[in-house]
């Protein structure tokens, strides 16, 4: 396991956040494109790892191991196709990250009734204080039916959406 550090670029150098961060290539510091990648001591054993941070992000999106140079003491000197592989992962990370967020904040069924297809949506709203979802129903045309606020811990299925279609759109217990 890797030890992660305090790796925000703002904690060496106040100016590297943003978009007007300059472009640095170092062989222990990247920066370009939005994205710096540091290689940093692995104060777990005696290897190396590199952190990427997204710019004006305060924690990395991503540490990993780091290649130890020819001299098996120091790291291997970034460059720009190394540098580049970095940016690709990481922003895979991040994307991953979001579309995870999403899958558990945003749920959605399709129940077919008698007379139409209704499409039912959660959305929950992660407020800190006062978390709540929000119950929709739209038709086929995507005109709301109904919308009704619930709890954020609302389990929504095919059944429960039945249910609360069959309820006529009154607010689930």
């Amino acid at each position: 396991m890797t030890h992660q550090p305090e790796l925000s670029p703002e904690a060496d150098d106040p100016d590297a956040a943003g978009d007007n961060a300059e472009k640095i290539q170092e062989p222990r510091l990247w920066r370009a494109d939005g994205w710096t990648a540091r290689v940093i001591k692995n104060e777990d054993d005696d290897g190396w790892a590199v952190a990427m941070i997204k710019d004006g992000e305060p924690e990395p999106a991503l540490v990993g191991p780091w290649t130890m140079g020819r001299d098996k003491k120091n790291p291997k000197p970034l460059d720009t196709n190394a540098f580049s592989t970095l940016v690709k992962t990481a922003s895979e990370v991040l994307r991953r990250h979001e579309q995870q967020l999403h899958a558990m904040l945003h749920k959605s069924v399709i129940v077919d009734t008698d007379t139409a297809r209704i499409s039912v949506t959660l959305d929950i709203v992660p407020d800190e204080d006062n978390p709540f979802a929000v119950l929709r129903a739209t038709d086929e045309l995507g005109d709301e039916l109904a919308q009704v606020r619930v709890s954020p811990g609302f389990k929504l299925s095919k059944a429960s959406a039945a249910d609360w279609i069959e309820n006529a759109y009154r607010k689930p217990r």
